[in-house]
């Protein structure tokens, strides 16, 4: 793949984006039935499709579930745009660089516990979209069902737009704002913030001038879980009650914005596991009003309400989940995204980092920011941008600097508050792109963090 003709954005064009990005309004709530338009009278009233939209928009639905499933579970968007969808050219193949999509057949599921550093910096003029990295994900693209973990480097805006047919997009920022112009609006996500693009929209992903700490931001760097299965929920909260976990509310939708450009667009479509473009006259990202459900958005993981033990034990790390993909067994996610977001640990008589454990889901964790308290920082450890791999049944659990730490520690209340760390926890194995098998920056003797774990057992007699 190209890096698509871009150049590194000027000073001047991020901070234009930054200005842009910091003025940005939203609508709040999860799941909710929003309306918005960037033009009064856009909207129409009464009915979806009239003989003559407002305007002289044409109206357009964009179905993110079948029509018939559940109204619970639909999905769907009305769009008022200067142009249709169905006006553009023939597609045709293009590069897919370093996207690979499910199945995942060039290499066997590995049941080693794997660890990476982050990317290294990407070439000068690398787009979002260029700088996707596939990890591997498991399930099947065409069937609708898994997902793939993927992370991103990039030092360029996009002046291309880009849509995934195969699944739902969410994106989660390490390093550098990113500000995401869609077909329903404009969104601003900075690290400790999510964004998710929902199957089928278009998007383009410009740089901000400066990272979420004020300094300079020479490039971008981030994971992505592309969905593949039924689209992410809010999970139930069961026995917890009406409250709790992600808050609905904290969840931001984009108001309407448009481009009304004249010219040539490029268009990269990802379908069924390949990349196709095509040059269209017009910006797609022409919508002038439109509502539904269907629709981006971002969250705040600092806004997480975390829930936890105030007697003994640890709870299971069910309890961090923000989203949920749901599969055809109850309970069985396609894939969780689940957030350890700052909290008191004040159990007693606990050992208070996540215990050891084997499990029949397979995780995937990365580091946001700062130290994840189960796992040592520093130089060969797990550091911001870098991600490790534990697939089904593999054991893990805390390192022996961080065993020997936590079983010595004076049991008081602690506040963690250093780090933010995530997973993509997912029902089937992650079966490994050679790529990432092969890697430079994949860690070498990971399964020595568990080395030195003394023999304490000592029989009564």
């Amino acid at each position: 793949m190209s890096d698509g003709g871009t150049s590194r954005a000027s000073a001047f064009e991020r901070e234009a984006a930054r200005k842009t990005a910091e003025g940005l309004t939203y609508l709040s709530g999860f799941g909710n039935e929003h309306s918005s338009e960037a033009v009064p009278g856009a909207l129409p009233e009464g009915r979806n499709s009239p003989q003559r939209a407002p305007l002289g928009l044409y109206a357009e639905q964009l179905s993110g579930t079948a029509f018939t499933e559940p109204r619970a579970h639909n999905r769907r968007s009305w769009l008022y745009r200067i142009r249709p969808s169905a006006a553009h050219p023939a597609f045709t193949r293009t590069d897919n660089g370093a996207i690979r999509t499910a199945p995942f057949t060039e290499s066997v599921p590995d049941p080693n516990r794997l660890r990476w550093n982050p990317l290294p910096e990407p070439a000068p003029g690398t787009d979002f979209l260029a700088g996707l990295w596939t990890l591997g994900g498991n399930g099947d693209a065409t069937q609708r069902s898994g997902m793939a973990v993927h992370l991103y480097h990039a030092n360029s805006s996009m002046d291309r737009v880009f849509s995934d047919a195969d699944g739902e997009l969410l994106i989660v920022p390490e390093r550098g704002g990113l500000l995401l112009r869609t077909e329903f609006g404009l969104l601003h996500v900075e690290p400790s913030q999510v964004a998710l693009i929902p199957r089928g929209v278009r998007f383009r992903v410009e740089l901000l001038d400066t990272a979420s700490d004020g300094g300079p931001s020479p490039s971008a760097r981030g994971y992505v879980c592309e969905n593949y299965g039924a689209p992410f929920h809010l999970p139930d909260l069961g026995p917890i009650g009406a409250n709790g976990l992600a808050n609905a509310r904290d969840f931001q939708a984009p108001v309407a914005a448009y481009e009304d450009v004249e010219g040539p667009v490029e268009v990269v479509n990802k379908f069924c596991g390949n990349l196709w473009t095509a040059t269209y006259d017009h910006s797609p990202l022409d919508v002038v009003a439109w509502h539904g459900n269907h629709v981006p958005y971002i969250y705040d993981l600092r806004r997480f309400n975390v829930l936890g033990t105030i007697s003994y034990d640890h709870p299971d790390p069910s309890i961090f989940t923000v989203l949920t993909s749901p599969s055809d067994t109850p309970g069985l996610a396609g894939v969780d995204f689940v957030v350890f977001a700052p909290r008191w640990l004040v159990g007693e008589d606990t050992f208070r980092p996540p215990y050891f454990h084997r499990n029949v889901m397979s995780e995937y964790m990365g580091l946001i920011e700062g130290a994840y308290d189960a796992k040592a920082a520093g130089k060969g450890g797990f550091v911001p941008g870098g991600g490790s791999l534990h697939n089904m049944m593999s054991a893990h659990g805390p390192d022996r600097e961080t065993f020997d730490r936590a079983s010595a520690a004076e049991l008081k209340p602690q506040k963690v508050d250093d780090g933010l760390a995530f997973m993509f926890e997912t029902r089937w194995p992650v079966t490994l792109t050679p790529q990432a098998a092969r890697a430079e920056h994949l860690q070498q003797r990971y399964d020595d963090v568990w080395q030195g774990l003394e023999r304490h057992f000592r029989p009564l007699h």
